[in-house]
């Protein structure tokens, strides 16, 4: 029967929430609903002792998980999707995602996910945890994601993201001319008022993004972001806070001004382009079994590639 062993120490920062909201934040590759059966259950302690989903939590308190899970892959089939794989050994897979697929099954996505898929590429992934999957990207953002193969790879890489040892680097387009480069650091936390939509908000979690300028266009900037923390939605959320919210994103970006006298070729492919134009391009990380540090890349999709040639091409045509 496979198992999830591993102990978290709960950050400062989560002081004062309730147990089950700090797990669902802590352990998000299972639903909140499965993490208080697990509370319930004594499979998962606090400071060695059992404790309610609505006791409060203090920072570097530790969360200890001893699961025995009968059905990890039972909630997710296996089916026959292609994967674009970059990387793989015995202990880990670093794939490129292409946008438009979803990362696991949620409401609405109970298939055709990078979950599916996996589980067709290697049926022993049915053994690890989401099927190896330790972070996510959006369903529209592209790029490079590292998946654990073992439960010990799971585990490290889950730690390694924790402290902060496991690097992406993105680069995005966004609207309006940049002077420079800089850093936001800004909490962010869910939406009030829309359930779907982060926000920075005060009472939100610490977050850290560092972006620089790669090229400017006419009313655009094309940007390298590395992420400090990892934070949902943490980039565009931080874009659309400097007031320069991401080409394409249907969600943080409203209604954008076009390029005066921009030529119809250029407008066609800007207003055909409807996703964020947000790609993971850099991953870095220490292997779990030998430590060297590992680094891949993965150069930008075809739709951001022939975006940012007609921006280039109406910059000189306008000057």
């Amino acid at each position: 029967m496979p198992e999830i062993q591993t102990t978290i120490t709960i950050p400062e920062e989560l002081t004062g929430q309730r147990l089950d909201v700090v797990l669902a934040e802590l352990v998000p590759d299972y639903s909140r609903n499965r993490l208080k059966q697990w509370l319930l259950d004594g499979q998962i302690l606090l400071d060695g002792q059992q404790a309610k989903p609505k006791t409060k939590v203090y920072g570097e308190q530790q969360l200890e998980l001893n699961i025995h899970v009968a059905d990890i892959g039972d909630e997710c089939l296996a089916e026959d999707i292609p994967l674009n794989i970059v990387y793989q050994d015995e202990s880990l897979i670093v794939i490129n995602k292409p946008a438009g697929l979803v990362v696991h099954p949620a409401v609405g996505n109970r298939q055709g996910t990078l979950q599916n898929a996996l589980l067709f590429f290697d049926k022993t992934l049915a053994d690890v945890p989401r099927a190896g999957i330790v972070h996510r990207l959006d369903k529209d953002t592209s790029g490079l994601m590292v998946v654990a193969r073992t439960l010990a790879s799971h585990k490290y890489l889950v730690e390694q993201i924790q402290q902060r040892d496991v690097h992406r680097e993105y680069q995005t387009l966004v609207h309006g001319v940049m002077t420079g480069g800089g850093t936001v650091d800004q909490p962010i936390g869910r939406h009030a008022h829309d359930r779907i939509r982060m926000t920075v908000r005060e009472d939100g979690r610490p977050s850290v993004t560092h972006y620089r300028v790669l090229d400017r266009f006419r009313l655009y900037t094309h940007l390298h972001v590395e992420l400090e923390t990892g934070r949902t939605h943490q980039i565009r959320v931080h874009m659309q806070h400097l007031r320069h919210s991401m080409v394409g994103d249907p969600v943080y970006s409203g209604r954008s001004r076009l390029p005066a006298g921009a030529s119809e070729d250029f407008l066609n492919i800007l207003n055909n382009f409807k996703r964020q134009a947000l790609h993971a391009w850099r991953l870095s990380l220490n292997h779990p079994e030998t430590g060297e540090l590992m680094q891949w890349e993965a150069p930008l999709p075809e739709d951001m590639v022939q975006l940012i040639a007609a921006m280039k091409q109406d910059m000189e045509q306008h000057g």
